[in-house]
C-alpha cells in the first residue's frame, strides 16, 4: 500500500470518527437543553443561547477534521 492510499484511508476514518462524535455531542447538548427548559421554562432564552454556542463549537470539530484530512491527502511529505 502506498502512502497516498494510506492517507486517504486515514482521512476517511478521521472524518467518520469526527462526524460520529459530533452527532453524539449534539444529541447530548440538545437533550440537556430540552430537560432544562422542561424544568425551568422561564430560562428558555438563556439556555437556548448557550445551546447554540455549544452546538457551534461541537460542529467546528468535523470541519477542522476535514481540513486536516485534505492536508493529509494533498500535501506530500
Amino acid at each position: 500500500m502506498d502512502m497516498s492510499a494510506a492517507a486517504m484511508i486515514g482521512a476517511g476514518i478521521a472524518a467518520a470518527a469526527a462526524a460520529i462524535g459530533a452527532s453524539i455531542g449534539n444529541g447530548q447538548v440538545i437533550s440537556s437543553t430540552i430537560n432544562g427548559v422542561a424544568r425551568q421554562p422561564e430560562a428558555k432564552s438563556s439556555l437556548q443561547t448557550i445551546m447554540f454556542i455549544g452546538v457551534g463549537l461541537i460542529e467546528a470539530l468535523p470541519l477542522l477534521t476535514w481540513v486536516i484530512a485534505l492536508i493529509m491527502i494533498f500535501v506530500k511529505a
